[in-house]
């Protein structure tokens, strides 16, 4: 049901079973896909939003970049299906640099958290009350990120990590750790997220002996590397294509 109060632009493209709540606002260029569920009071302009989402009361998506070098380029924000945006979110369009912003599927993102410009949130990953991404962050799949937490612009989070509440994410955290702290750190792995999604024994196994060499052997990052590139696990060679890929460097436990 569309309330008679919500104010859609003719450019709008709304698919079937959309419920769209009081005095929301679906301003220009917005495709809406079908059995999602907008509350009231929202704002969305110059997005996609997939199938199955739901969009509670007075977020905010697509709205322009928070950067001052933006000059009205044209650039959109897509939310990929089954994602959940909860009070007061906000998604901020692309800037010049890349011209999107992307929202993974089956995302949870919880009141006043806060994604901005030329993002890339990979599928199911969760971002509890008040969290925050800068500009251009990557996170992986399936990442936990806790209340209060801000990643600084360029960072990534690799896939399957859990990020402590309050902390900073200010150098790259390679997959499948738990790290915290006011600069963020790995202090262990993330061994209940692997096991809750069911990964295989053999590989938690090579990724805590990666872990290992990385950070508890006396060896440089470059013969570790080169160690850990025999390995045949998908994870750890995930995790050393994440090293090699890395731009800000990794973070390390202290």
């Amino acid at each position: 049901m569309i309330h008679q109060t919500a104010v859609i632009d003719k450019t709008a493209v709304i698919g079937a079973n959309v419920g769209i709540g009081a005095y929301t606002v679906i301003g220009k260029s917005v495709v809406i896909g079908d059995g999602t569920i907008i509350g009231s009071n929202a704002y969305i302009e110059y997005a996609e939003i997939g199938k199955n989402c739901k969009i509670y009361h007075s977020a905010s998506i697509g709205t322009a970049p928070q950067d001052l070098s933006y000059k009205d380029e044209p650039s959109r924000v897509y939310v990929g299906d089954g994602t959940v945006a909860r009070e007061f979110v906000t998604f901020n369009r692309g800037s010049a640099k890349t011209g999107k912003t992307i929202i993974g599927k089956n995302c949870y993102f919880m009141t006043s958290s806060h994604v901005a410009h030329d993002c890339r949130i990979g599928d199911g990953v969760i971002m509890a009350n008040c969290s925050a991404v800068a500009g251009h962050v990557e996170v992986g799949d399936n990442t936990f990120v806790s209340g209060t937490v801000g990643i600084v612009q360029f960072s990534k989070v690799g896939k399957g990590v859990m990020v402590g509440s309050g902390a900073t994410v200010t150098m790259d955290i390679i997959p499948y750790v738990l790290c915290a702290g006011y600069r963020a750190v790995p202090n262990g792995l993330n061994l209940v997220g692997m096991r809750r999604r069911r990964m295989p024994t053999e590989e938690i196994n090579a990724v805590k002996e990666a872990y290992r060499l990385l950070f508890m052997s006396k060896l440089m990052l470059k013969d570790a590397l080169s160690a850990l590139e025999q390995s045949k696990s998908i994870a750890v060679q995930e995790i050393v294509a994440f090293i090699k890929n890395s731009k800000r460097g990794i973070a390390r436990p202290e």
